[in-house]
């Protein structure tokens, strides 16, 4: 299977565990190049300064998502690279499910046995990621990073983009995008900051609030 194929399939939920092969080839990116020694290895390594932050997927042992996550930060700390990996993200998804005959909203892993992380990647951080507890290698060809395109940040909500709304408090609304589409709602909080709406809807016989973002709903009139 093609690697952009097998990206595309875990960005749609199609893979939930996939093991990929590792091969520990550095890409060193054709840019200006600043010399940087690697606090890991101890090895002097190229990188570009002007690197853009991109996301990409981490493949993770089955179950070792949170640890993985963890572990991360921790390395992310310790070596002091917080000026080139800024965010480690596990995709959570809510989901209606039933317990004890009850109808629930609960979240739920969206990618099981995948991490996401925002990085300005070069090859000095190649081992940092990879020798991390919990991750087995990088979603890419041969296990090298494949960045997601703007399409697939998009889908998977990991960047906030600014929009304009004109909903209101006491605005009723109907819930067209998630596990909640086709409840209708009324509006109580606005926060145009994080894109998102605090609504109370009638869910399993009594009313809940939720927060749902702005695209994610329609406004009735």
């Amino acid at each position: 299977m093609e690697e952009k194929e097998l990206l595309d399939q875990i960005v749609n939920g199609q893979v939930e565990n996939t093991e990929n092969e590792v091969e520990e080839k550095e890409v060193i990116p054709e840019r200006l190049k600043i010399k940087k020694t690697n606090a890991l290895t101890g090895e002097e390594v190229a990188y570009s300064d002007d690197l853009a932050a991109k996301w990409y997927v981490l493949h993770t042992f089955s179950g070792y998502e949170n640890v993985a996550k963890e572990n991360l930060e921790t390395v992310i700390e310790k070596f002091n690279l917080q000026d080139r990996i800024f965010d480690v993200v596990i995709p959570m998804e809510d989901v209606v499910e039933e317990k004890n005959g009850k109808k629930v909203l609960v979240q739920r892993k969206a990618m099981p046995c995948y991490i996401l992380v925002k990085m300005k990647y070069a090859d000095d951080l190649w081992h940092n990621v990879t020798r991390t507890r919990g991750i087995t290698g990088f979603v890419g060809p041969k296990g090298r990073p494949l960045a997601l395109n703007e399409e697939e940040v998009m889908k998977l909500r990991l960047e906030k983009i600014k929009v304009e709304t004109d909903l209101a408090v006491n605005d009723k609304i109907e819930v067209i995008d998630g596990p909640l589409n086709g409840m209708v709602g009324q509006v109580v909080a606005v926060n145009p900051e994080a894109n998102l709406l605090t609504v109370n809807v009638e869910m399993f016989g009594r009313e809940t609030s939720v927060d749902l973002q702005f695209n994610q709903v329609r406004k009735i009139n």
